[in-house]
């Protein structure tokens, strides 16, 4: 399902001033997709998410599931339209009587569905997250991991149309966080779901997102795809977000920029595909009569591609270092130049 964004505004009060949440965002969110929502805390990224999933009405503006509108529904309408969203949250929100088989169960329950359909619905839940023989397990037995699993299937239970994932690894460990993203990935290309993901990590935008929209101020000062994002950032916001990604760990590749000099250089240089794989520096230093010096670097595992990002200081003749630019952008290398 493709959600289309038209101005959306949200205000709160807090007691002393009026705070503009939301300010005036317009963006749409592909069908069949993994899109995710990252900003900064305080950013406004989940004050746009509630007004998205209908927990809350804008002040301005128009919130469209395909070609419906959504937002101005009637309370029984609201109702029958939230049934078809699926959320998970940071915090696992299950109930703590009930078993993981009867956690996931809930929502058919309320929502008046046959026991017989409920049973065989569970289990095809228990399947598709990996824990088929933790069915009768009470929630205080299970891990953070299989806790999520076991949110995840209660989310799809009632087969919605969008599953919206709130800070959904924020409380795991790194190596649950990639097993719960790589479920994700799995589920949505089996289900064709439309999931959004909020986060404030580069990191599960870089390992689960197709695209994703940057938050800053409650606006949008970034939107695109993932690899196209960190092959050329625009806004300081997504620069610094990709600057300070954490290390990989336990044996995965290593995923981190590291600089060495403690300083920026002149030019920053993207490379993605196979140019990160290919000798472009070693060539360019042999070509062109130019002083440079390497002052940081590292590369990004996406799923589809490697993303690598070099700070360099380049000096030299200016006739020199117009031909030497011109010739990175023929390697596919995008140049970038700051401090000028």
């Amino acid at each position: 399902m493709q959600i289309k964004l038209n101005n959306l505004q949200k205000t709160y009060f807090n007691g002393k001033e009026e705070i503009p949440a939301v300010n005036d965002i317009s963006l749409t969110i592909p069908e069949n997709t993994i899109f995710g929502i990252i900003g900064k805390s305080g950013a406004g990224k989940s004050s746009l998410v509630r007004l998205i999933s209908l927990l809350e009405t804008p002040d301005n503006g128009s919130v469209f599931y395909n070609d419906k509108r959504v937002d101005n529904l009637d309370k029984k309408n609201l109702i029958a339209q939230r049934r078809k969203i699926g959320m998970i949250f940071q915090n696992f929100n299950l109930f703590s009587s009930r078993t993981a088989a009867k956690n996931i169960a809930y929502p058919l329950e309320i929502s008046g569905t046959p026991k017989s359909v409920i049973k065989e619905r569970v289990q095809e839940m228990l399947k598709l997250v990996g824990l088929e023989d933790r069915a009768n397990a009470p929630v205080s037995t299970l891990s953070g991991g299989q806790k999520q699993r076991i949110a995840i299937a209660r989310a799809l239970s009632t087969q919605p149309d969008i599953l919206f994932c709130d800070e959904a690894t924020s409380a795991l460990d790194p190596q649950t966080t990639r097993s719960i993203l790589n479920l994700i990935r799995e589920i949505q290309k089996k289900m064709n779901l439309t999931v959004v993901m909020i986060t404030h990590q580069m990191e599960v935008v870089r390992d689960a997102c197709e695209s994703v929209a940057v938050i800053d101020s409650g606006k949008v000062v970034e939107l695109g795809k993932v690899s196209d994002i960190f092959t050329n950032p625009q806004s300081e916001v997504t620069k610094d977000f990709i600057m300070h990604i954490s290390p990989a760990e336990n044996g995965e590749p290593k995923s981190e920029f590291v600089s060495w000099s403690g300083r920026n250089g002149n030019y920053v240089l993207h490379f993605n595909g196979e140019t990160t794989g290919k000798p472009v520096l070693n060539t360019l230093l042999k070509k062109f009569n130019l002083d440079i010096n390497f002052l940081g670097g590292g590369i990004q595992h996406l799923p589809d591609q490697n993303i690598g990002t070099m700070t360099v200081d380049i000096q030299g003749k200016q006739e020199e270092l117009s031909r030497a630019i011109s010739w990175l952008k023929e390697q596919n290398v995008i140049v970038e130049a700051v401090n000028e």
